[in-house]
């Protein structure tokens, strides 16, 4: 059952000043057209002149059909005379003066020359649109302004187009482009839209989807499938079947059935496209999609007339991109963009809203409470009319396109009332006589008529019409005239003022905790949400105020999901973040009275609440309202106060507040170790100190640092977009270093926190600007390598650390902070920090540094460098501030050319600096492969340096030595001789000499 509210959707309504009884009627735009004998009159229905004749004009015989199309601003009609139809288009209807104004007629397809082109567009003209078979029925697309015209078996598609006479002015023309061939089915009714394609007969509905032809040149042949001629034969039989026993008095009836998609293909009806007049590679269309099909079966436990059993009101509606406005904030039809389709079409008593773009969904079922004979779909309601009465009931159209338009819908960002919800009728007002409906815009136009008395209808055998074969159009002429008959113009009104009315109706409902107010309260929702959508229809101004409107709707629904304690209570979230109220105002909208004593508090405002506060809002809850926070979740979820106390909006409760409800937890048994960190840090800003430090050593250090992970916000917060260092961090800082750095590193570790942020932290955290390093962060990218984290870039770290221990030995800065661990700590610790080669040692003994922070900084440089993971090419070209004028430089450089295998140059470099650490570096270095530079390199240029004496003859002497020693081990005796110099002294060479040749011996 419907439920029905007592609202006011119509407002004022006039009288057209028809001459002669309508007999169609249709509109668009800012005009209303009628037809009555072989004439069309046009009324305005926009601004001051409503309902004023705009002008008249003749058509060639009595109007079976008219429609308007706002694309190429042109009417279509189907026109009768001497028992012969017409299908005419009439263009440029508003250059129409006076009803004897001149008149151009051409036919489709028609070049215009140049020397006619002024009457065409000074004047209206008239399009003949010739058909080998009678058109029954048309349809005009609303974005493209392509006419679709149904005849027996088979639909014809009239593309609009413009001849292009000149610069300045262009022909609107017409194209015959398609023919869609449709077996066994008689249309009735048809409706166009971008190429979506609704037909409807009797008892059946089919949806098509024509689509553009196939990419790479690929040909289509739209022949019948064999399934479908299969189908066909059957039918046929099934016909011939009809036939032999209707002669008989029986009765066939076929089953309903409904299919969706590609089971649509299942139906029976035979489907064929057959280009006109166009390329191959210019077809707009070359093959289809079934998306509906759906047939109905009559009552026949009682014979019935025909009326009763027959589908009508078969529509498409559009609905566009919201942002499809061009800069002017005009709505051209060209630059509509397609959101979202849906499908009407009802019986007598039932109606049937589809959604057919993505997805085929059967959305909403209308059950009338009386006979219907017309209905409307807008993207608001669907108006309905019986013989007396004008009802109007809620669409769920803007639900279905809020998702298709918004990824982000039904998360706990935003939300929309689900399309699922049970539609209702707002109004069923009071209309003697109704005979027609249509509608544009905000005006709905009505064709009523008082019969004196009732006009019998032909009766038939209903067995007549359940043949598919008999149910051939025959479109009847009106009667001729009679008194009693009005056409109205019915304003609805707007949607904030219907909104208005709706929110005051919803009030009846406040004081009871049902789903009867939260439904109300979503339709006036969904009413604002489909006027936002429908943007061409606005007023200049009115878009604030319905933008207003959208966010007090979704308050009012944030404040009934708050008081609810169901599965939907979570809506309570997205409703109140789309209506921006702030936290504060939603709390300032509670009932805090209490009841009994107990005062209750509903899920759905505890979620709100906590998910607000885990958000890092900007907004700071005042010192009353921040301790009515912490009693309400003492009461509802005692196990959130201390995650509550840490949000940033809770800085302004009084701390013995906050200690007060944290000494309850101990005593009710909710004692944690998050519950002792908190009071740890309230008792910081309370000022005491001893407080705080035996809550700290209550624990182990592992057990705080699972703590801190379990709430990171007890030492990190945002405001503002900004990392903000709580005061115990700060605390921490000077007073546990260690457990700060373990705590950002679980933190990270558990993808609490990342990478850039935990830097920033540091940074914010000992007050030092981009461009400066602290050292509690040199301390926390090395905690970062012996954690090996697996999120971490390994050589963008060592960038990291390398270039603050280069800039650091450059300018001889010692860090700002004792560092956490030594190099010595780390090489124990962590497999990237590899041992120092011995021959470093050497070479940094021979120089006397007295700075022992400046030692640790080069050891790690040294340690780092010498270890398996580091990339060497990657920092030579950062190596230029440390120079090699001193020892710690010329270590790291002559590392970093030695992990680069430069030996020679290496060689040369410490003969030259340090003569000491050669023989230590070329024991270490010149091994297997490059043992040979012992000979080739080292003894040579050791023999050179020593010819030329100086103050360093010891050192390189005793250096020849031991080299000759290796030497003499390695080559055989006739090798040796040849490297040796020729202008050496034998004496000296003679002992390397003997050894050599002995060695054979010995061994």
């Amino acid at each position: 059952m419907v439920q029905l509210y007592n609202l006011h959707p119509f407002g004022s309504q006039q009288v057209v000043p028809c001459k002669l009884e309508p007999e169609r009627f249709c509109g668009g735009r800012d005009a209303l057209f009628v037809a009555a004998g072989c004439k069309v009159e046009a009324f305005a229905v926009a601004g001051q002149e409503l309902c004023q004749p705009r002008c008249a004009f003749s058509t060639l015989g009595r109007v079976l059909r008219l429609a308007y199309s706002e694309a190429g601003d042109y009417l279509v009609a189907i026109e009768e005379k001497n028992k012969a139809t017409f299908l005419r288009a009439y263009v440029n209807w508003r250059s129409k003066r006076t009803e004897n104004s001149r008149v151009c007629i051409r036919m489709i397809g028609h070049n215009v020359e140049g020397a006619f082109s002024k009457a065409f567009r000074d004047q209206m003209y008239i399009i003949e649109m010739p058909l080998s078979e009678v058109p029954l029925c048309i349809s005009c697309c609303p974005v493209k302004g392509d006419l679709l015209v149904g005849c027996t078996n088979k639909l014809v598609l009239f593309s609009l187009k413009y001849q292009i006479i000149n610069e300045e002015f262009s022909l609107l023309d017409f194209e015959r482009s398609l023919i869609i061939h449709i077996d066994n089915i008689t249309p009735v009714e048809i409706s166009f839209c971008v190429g979506y394609v609704a037909v409807m007969s009797d008892l059946e509905v089919l949806i098509l989807k024509l689509e553009p032809g196939p990419k790479n040149g690929e040909r289509v042949h739209h022949n019948p499938r064999k399934t479908n001629n299969r189908m066909r034969r059957t039918e046929e039989g099934i016909s011939n079947e009809i036939s032999q026993l209707e002669s008989d008095d029986f009765v066939i009836c076929q089953k309903p059935l409904e299919l969706l998609g590609e089971k649509s293909e299942q139906s029976g009806l035979s489907v064929t496209l057959e280009s006109t007049g166009l390329a191959d590679e210019k077809r707009k269309y070359s093959h289809f999609q079934h998306l509906l099909y759906r047939r109905f079966a009559p009552d026949i436990s009682s014979y019935v007339l025909s009326d009763d059993i027959k589908l009508h009101s078969l529509q498409l509606l559009p609905i566009y991109q919201t942002g499809s406005l061009t800069s002017d904030g005009k709505n051209l039809s060209q630059e509509k963009e397609l959101l979202s389709l849906f499908c009407f079409f009802s019986l007598p008593h039932v109606g049937y809203l589809y959604m057919v773009v993505k997805s085929v969904e059967l959305m909403s079922v209308y059950q009338y409470p009386e006979k219907s004979q017309q209905a409307v779909l807008t993207p608001q309601f669907l108006h309905v009319i019986t013989s007396n009465n004008l009802q109007c009931f809620t669409v769920r159209c803007s639900a279905a396109a809020a998702r298709e338009e918004d990824p982000y819908m039904d998360t706990t960002l935003k939300a929309c009332p689900p399309v699922s919800m049970d539609v209702c009728a707002l109004r069923i007002q009071l209309f003697i006589g109704l005979k027609a409906i249509c509608h544009f815009k905000n005006h709905i136009i009505l064709l009523t008529k008082a019969d004196p008395e009732a006009i019998p209808e032909r009766r038939q055998s209903p067995k007549r019409l359940l043949s598919r074969k008999d149910t051939s159009v025959k479109i009847q002429i009106p009667p001729v005239a009679e008194a009693g008959w009005n056409l109205y113009i019915v304003n609805t009104i707007s949607p904030v003022q219907l909104y208005k009315e709706m929110i005051d109706y919803s009030n009846t409902y406040k004081t009871v905790k049902t789903q009867s107010c939260i439904h109300l309260l979503s339709e006036a929702h969904l009413l604002v949400r489909a006027a936002l959508m429908d943007a061409s229809q606005l007023e200049p101004g009115e878009k604030a105020e319905l933008l207003e409107a959208f966010k007090e709707s979704c308050g009012h629904l944030g404040d009934c999901y708050s008081r609810l304690d169901s599965q939907h209570s979570h809506l309570t979230l997205p409703y109140y973040k789309m209506s921006g109220l702030s936290m504060a105002e939603v709390l300032a909208r509670m009932d805090w009275t209490v009841e009994d004593g107990l005062q209750k508090y509903e899920r759905g405002l505890i979620f709100y609440i906590n998910h607000s506060l885990y958000e890092n809002l900007d907004e700071e809850l005042s010192e009353e309202l921040a301790a009515k926070v912490v009693q309400m979740f003492y009461v509802a979820e005692p196990k959130q106060v201390p995650h509550i106390l840490c949000s940033p909006s809770m800085k302004n409760i009084n701390p013995l507040t906050a200690m007060s409800y944290l000494r309850k937890l101990d005593t009710s048994g909710f004692s944690s170790i998050l519950v002792t960190l908190t009071k740890a840090a309230v008792a910081l800003k309370m000022g005491d100190l001893d407080m705080h430090r035996n809550e700290m050593k209550s624990h182990s250090e592992m057990k705080l640092v699972c703590g801190f992970i379990l709430e990171p916000r007890l030492l990190i917060q945002q405001r503002k977009g900004q990392i903000v260092p709580t005061e115990l961090a700060l605390h921490l800082k000077e007073t546990q270093p260690g457990l700060l750095v373990a705590s950002v590193l679980g933190l990270q570790k558990n993808n609490k926190i990342g990478i850039e942020e935990a830097d920033s932290f540091f940074k914010v955290l000992c007050a030092k600007d981009e461009d400066t390093t602290p050292q509690l962060l040199v301390d926390f990218w090395e905690a970062q390598l012996v954690a090996c984290l697996p999120d971490v870039v390994l050589q963008e770290l060592f960038f990291k650390l390398t270039s603050q221990y280069i800039w650091r030995l450059s300018k001889r800065q010692p860090p700002d902070t004792t560092p956490l661990r030594t190099s010595e700590d780390l090489i124990n610790a962590c497999s990237h920090y590899g041992l120092i080669y011995p021959w470093v040692h050497i070479l940094i003994s021979s120089d006397s540094l007295a700075d022992k922070n400046y030692t640790e900084d080069l050891s790690k440089l040294q340690s780092l460098i010498c270890g398996p993971s580091f990339d060497i090419a990657s920092i030579i070209p950062f190596l230029e501030p440390l120079s090699e004028d001193t020892i710690a430089g010329l270590s790291v450089h002559v590392l970093c050319r030695t992990r680069l295998k430069e030996y020679e140059q290496c060689i040369d470099i410490l003969l030259e600096r340090c003569p000491e650490a050669v023989i230590p570096y070329a024991n270490h270095e010149l091994k297997e492969e490059n043992r040979t530079l012992w000979w080739k390199k080292l003894l040579p240029e050791l023999c050179r340096r020593i010819k030329c004496g100086g103050e360093k003859y010891q050192l390189y002497l005793s250096s020849l030595k031991e080299t000759l020693s290796i030497v003499a081990v390695e080559l055989e005796l006739k090798d040796f001789m040849n490297v040796l110099p020729e202008d050496g002294t034998a004496a000296f060479f003679l002992p390397y000499l003997l050894y050599c040749s002995r060695k054979k011996s010995l061994t």
